[in-house]
């Protein structure tokens, strides 16, 4: 058995591993919740840090604080938002709602490490001046989850989106037949349907980014039930400003901290529009599994770079396997969504009480939607090629570019020209020669593909 030490909190002594950072309150939650083996997220154990640092700054330049009792503890605070003593979080996020173990966990954390014989440190008295874990929690969530958003997810997304442009410009003149109920439909070219994807992440960034003001409101100064009780008054305000500085990201105080502690209602919307933006990923992975079908029994209009064997039986099988994954991030993202929808009702009178399942599953969709983003730019969009020979044929004896000739020939004429080049495996253009009076001049104009990607009445 490995060496404890005794440890006191209010309800009494308790042994704690003789190494550990943490106290008695972290251990008793240890023991409490056996449940998932998962705890806080890095983003989040960073985020935390920051608001001890920021906290115990704006105290101090209010007079509640020793100059050298914030000096000890910023320090603290600063190692365990780099990351020094992320195994000293270890508390399972199925825990007390309002993540009251976690809040205490940092604060005795960062009181061993703050504490010395000229200077202690309490992990209430000081490292929580001015706090309660019902305001702590909820900011700290809305900080990492701001933080990832701006800093990673956003860039990544953007990365993708311009690796699609340049795609689209490179492959602007091959046209191929568009889709729709997954038949053969009207032409398109590349460019239109790599167009639309990049249109996707446009808007899906634009929806980020509409959600930023409301997750960058901070209620931290609301404390126990949002009336702000043991706080200065000015202390909200003074600790948005200080977490912007300390950042570089525009934060905000919640100007109503009785709706900022009793719902996650920001989080809710941010989680809704990585919802959307996973949708978005899901419809580009599953068109781009399509395009790489086969290689001789499916569509096989590009190939996916070849990264891995595809078949532990089958020999030189090669599967989409970065789409593939893709599909995957983005069915967790909606299901950590569905997740924190739950948790978001969870707002019962002054506090909401799923506060550390919404923590670990916003960020998780964060940091996924970002690895997955730049790794379908690097493995996927950037490296495919075009078969062109699989295009140009299925092109040219596509029997819906008839739908060119309706307004010179009546819709029940296309339709049996169109039914004759499909039964007989010829080109439109070569039926319709022999069943309109049109001539080959005539029809090349009217069926030639690369007009009607331009839409409107060719002539």
């Amino acid at each position: 058995m490995s060496e404890v030490r005794i440890e006191k909190d209010s309800m009494g002594e308790l042994e704690v591993p003789a190494n550990a950072l943490y106290g008695a309150q972290t251990q008793r939650a240890i023991n409490n919740f056996p449940v998932s083996g998962l705890v806080v997220p890095r983003a989040f154990i960073s985020a935390l840090g920051q608001v001890k640092a920021a906290c115990a700054l704006v105290n101090c330049d209010l007079g509640e604080m020793q100059q050298a009792q914030t000096d000890a503890i910023v320090a603290a605070s600063n190692r365990v938002s780099g990351g020094e003593f992320d195994d000293q979080f270890p508390i399972d996020i199925f825990q007390t709602g309002s993540g009251t173990s976690t809040n205490m966990n940092a604060n005795e954390v960062i009181s061993h490490l703050a504490s010395t014989v000229e200077c202690p440190i309490h992990p209430n008295d000081h490292v929580n001046m001015g706090q309660s874990s019902n305001d702590v929690i909820p900011t700290a969530i809305h900080v990492s989850a701001s933080l990832e958003t701006a800093e990673q997810l956003i860039p990544a997304l953007a990365y993708l989106k311009e690796a699609i442009d340049k795609r689209a410009a490179e492959l602007a003149n091959v046209i191929k037949t568009g889709r729709t109920h997954l038949m053969d439909a009207m032409p398109v070219s590349m460019a239109q349907e790599l167009g639309g994807w990049s249109a996707q992440l446009g808007l899906g960034i634009e929806r980020l980014q509409s959600a930023m003001p409301r997750i960058s409101a901070l209620v931290q100064g609301g404390t126990a039930v949002g009336t702000g009780i043991n706080a200065h008054p000015e202390f909200a305000e003074k600790f948005a400003l200080q977490m912007s500085e300390l950042t570089g990201h525009a934060f905000t105080s919640n100007p109503n901290k009785f709706e900022g502690l009793s719902t996650q209602d920001a989080a809710v919307e941010l989680s809704g529009q990585l919802k959307t933006v996973a949708v978005s990923l899901m419809k580009i992975s599953n068109d781009l599994r399509w395009m790489n079908s086969g290689p001789l029994a499916g569509i096989g209009e590009i190939a996916l770079p070849a990264l891995q064997p595809g078949s532990s039986i089958m020999p030189g099988k090669v599967n989409p396997v970065i789409p593939e994954s893709m599909a995957m991030v983005c069915a967790q993202v909606i299901g950590n969504d569905a997740t924190i929808t739950v948790a978001g009702q969870a707002g019962n009178f002054q506090l909401n009480v799923m506060l550390p399942v919404i923590a670990y599953n916003l960020l998780q969709s964060i940091e996924i939607l970002g690895n997955a983003a730049r790794m379908m730019a690097d493995k996927a969009i950037s490296g495919f090629t075009i078969n062109q020979q699989n295009i140009d044929s299925a092109l040219g004896k596509n029997p819906i570019l008839v739908t060119a000739l309706n307004p010179v020939i009546g819709y029940e004429l296309g339709a049996k020209i169109a039914k004759t080049a499909y039964a007989e495996g010829r080109a439109v253009l070569e039926v319709a020669e022999q069943m309109t009076d049109l001539s080959r001049d005539e029809l090349e104009t009217l069926l030639s593909p690369e007009k009607l990607t331009q839409g409107g009445i060719t002539k």
